[in-house]
């Protein structure tokens, strides 16, 4: 049982709860610590249209095991390691070397 991050989507049905007969993707903010039934867990994050666009943030009660991954919130190591910006088919200009 490995429970969501932050950003991850995932496919909600009704082997989650008997509430989402119909599917949904929804996309987590927040995993709650609340006490609660092993293996459930309280998800706070926004449903998503089959573009990927929120339409409506909600909070669900879950089983973990019924939930299924569709994408993987980004590795914050790599999201947070900056590069500097460049543009294609610009070469960085020279500075001038003054002789000693």
């Amino acid at each position: 049982m490995v429970l969501p991050r932050s950003g991850d989507v995932i496919h909600v049905t009704k082997a989650a709860s008997v509430q989402f007969a119909s599917p949904m993707l929804f996309r987590v903010i927040r995993v709650h610590d609340w006490p609660t039934y092993e293996g459930w867990v309280w998800l706070d994050g926004y449903e998503l249209n089959s573009a990927g666009d929120a339409v409506e943030r909600r909070s669900i009660f879950v089983q973990v095991n019924g939930l299924r991954p569709v994408g993987k919130a980004p590795d914050p190591r790599l999201r947070n390691s900056r590069q500097p910006a460049t543009r294609p088919g610009v070469v960085p200009a020279r500075t001038a070397r003054t002789p000693r």
